[in-house]
């Protein structure tokens, strides 16, 4: 019953933050040097031109007014058209969510499970050499730049040794379908996961092998070991447990984090998704795309924090009071 109140509790807690980030989103790309108008006409447009493009568009409208519109717009569903394609921007996301989910789901999932298993194996070897390798490769991979680690990737795997494709989510000429499109998907996004996963699982290998190391010197863990439990079931059953909490807490922060570095990811090897439309709209001055996606990453990033305190309070009950 506590569990269910903390759930629509924090529930609720989600509206005022959406409304919150749409006003946000608004002025922040508002405030912005440039003039849309100019960008969409062209820069040496007939001033009438321009002027009949900012009363299509409606940016003759005292700011106020645009806000309020653009929220109430929201409101309703609708995020506008592209000023590019003139396609309504919830249909073009939802075109690079896939491709998104992909690439960032799959990152999450293999940083956090590795990272989980290489911390408390350095954990149970505290103070040794292996420890301490570990400990500082997971500095390393944390310290570095994403774009800079992808381009290195392309620059081995795929120019010098030719193993990898550089760009895209498929090959151009191909029509495959089946297993085959699958396979050929799955060749495409092996570089781009493994930018994306180096670069997060220093923070799951420390943040794991800190929590570990720290439940291993509570009293009930020596109780269990002097029980004469095997240390398989003493670190797996009930240190790890205890020691997931924060892992689930970064978890959650991790994929509003993952999805920025996704953005830098996707426009390095071209992957066809909400990182790479965002990177060519804000390019073209398609505010539409613009606060359509940042309203769409920062909603799952809300959702996600929802999930996550969900999880915790399962996990440990005590935050449901």
């Amino acid at each position: 019953m506590r569990l269910g109140r903390f759930i629509v509790w924090r529930t609720a807690q989600v509206l005022p933050v959406t409304v919150v980030v749409v006003v946000l989103n608004f002025l922040l790309i508002h405030l912005a040097p440039g003039d849309v108008a100019i960008t969409l006409a062209g820069e040496t447009a007939d001033p009438a031109y321009i002027q009949l493009i900012r009363e299509r568009y409606g940016l003759d409208r005292p700011f106020l007014e645009q806000l309020w519109r653009y929220v109430a717009q929201v409101a309703s569903g609708d995020l506008g058209l592209s000023y590019r394609s003139r396609q309504p921007v919830l249909e073009e996301i939802w075109e690079k969510v896939p491709a998104t989910v992909l690439l960032v789901g799959s990152a999450l999932a293999l940083a956090s499970t590795l990272g989980i298993w290489i911390g408390t194996f350095a954990a149970r070897r505290e103070g040794r050499a292996v420890d301490t390798a570990l400990s500082t490769l997971s500095v390393a991979l944390f310290s570095i730049p994403v774009f800079w680690f992808g381009l290195m990737l392309i620059l081995l795997f795929s120019v010098e040794l030719g193993w990898f494709p550089a760009t895209g989510m498929a090959s151009i000429d191909s029509r495959q379908t089946g297993l085959s499109a699958v396979l050929d998907t799955a060749h495409h996004l092996v570089l781009p996961l493994l930018a994306l996963t180096t670069v997060s699982l220093g923070q799951y290998v420390r943040l794991t092998r800190s929590a570990v190391v720290d439940v291993l010197h509570e009293p009930y863990i020596a109780t269990a070991r002097a029980i004469g439990f095997s240390e398989r079931r003493v670190v797996g059953h009930y240190a790890l447990r205890n020691a997931l909490l924060p892992v689930v807490t970064l978890l959650g922060l991790e994929f509003g984090l993952i999805l920025t570095g996704a953005v830098l990811t996707e426009t390095v090897f071209s992957w066809p998704g909400l990182g790479r439309m965002i990177y060519e709209a804000i390019l073209a001055r398609d505010t539409p795309v613009i606060m359509g996606a940042f309203i769409a990453m920062s909603a799952t990033v809300a959702v996600a924090s929802l999930v996550t305190d969900v999880i915790y309070a399962a996990l440990d009950p005590r935050v449901a009071l």
